[in-house]
């Protein structure tokens, strides 16, 4: 008989979400990942902006940034987040060039709470180095193009309303401190 490790599970949500909460920050930092931990953790649905651009436009990102590039792709992400936020109270794993657009931007803040996942760029570099679908990371030395993202994203980043460090560590941890944070926002109920 093989011994397995029993699976983590999450108990009932003991909170009612009031808002809709929008995890942002830099690809790699685990945004997809630790939102669809959090969703459990607070029974809420899940929306990853990046498979709904996807589901939208018929193709991937990729394909999108080839055939239409960045300022299209930019565009159509406005669109289908501003979508999003119409929805229920749920969890919303941005893209990381999300809050660069300020109608984007202004829409979060109006009707979402903001959780910026920071990670330190050594954290960034390893996760992204897993995947080969990073449209802006097909040219150029991987490092150096995160740092420069980072440096010009971090502004934008940082207008969150909430901050949670994350590190190369187990993703209940991000989602124990997304939960504390909103709870001491009030951005969540007693159920």
């Amino acid at each position: 008989m093989l011994a397995t490790r029993p699976k983590r599970v999450y108990g009932v949500a003991m909170f009612s979400l009031k808002r809709t909460v929008a995890l942002v920050g830099m690809m790699g930092a685990g945004k997809s990942s630790v939102g669809r931990r959090l969703a459990c953790r607070l029974a809420v649905p899940f929306c990853d902006a990046d498979s709904e651009i996807e589901i939208a436009a018929g193709c991937s990102i990729v394909e999108i940034f080839d055939r239409f590039g960045e300022p299209a792709f930019r565009e159509g992400e406005r669109g289908v987040i501003l979508r999003l936020l119409h929805r229920p109270p749920h969890i919303l794993a941005t893209g990381g060039g999300a809050m660069l657009d300020q109608v984007t931007r202004e829409q979060i803040a109006k009707d979402a709470i903001s959780v910026w996942l920071r990670a330190p760029l050594d954290v960034l570099v390893a996760r992204v180095a897993r995947r080969d679908t990073r449209p802006l990371l097909r040219r150029g030395e991987r490092r150096e193009t995160m740092e420069r993202l980072l440096a010009e994203r971090e502004p934008f980043y940082a207008q969150a309303q909430l901050v949670v460090d994350v590190n190369d560590g187990p993703h209940g941890i991000a989602v124990e401190r997304i939960v504390a944070g909103l709870t001491s926002a009030g951005v969540m109920e007693t159920a």
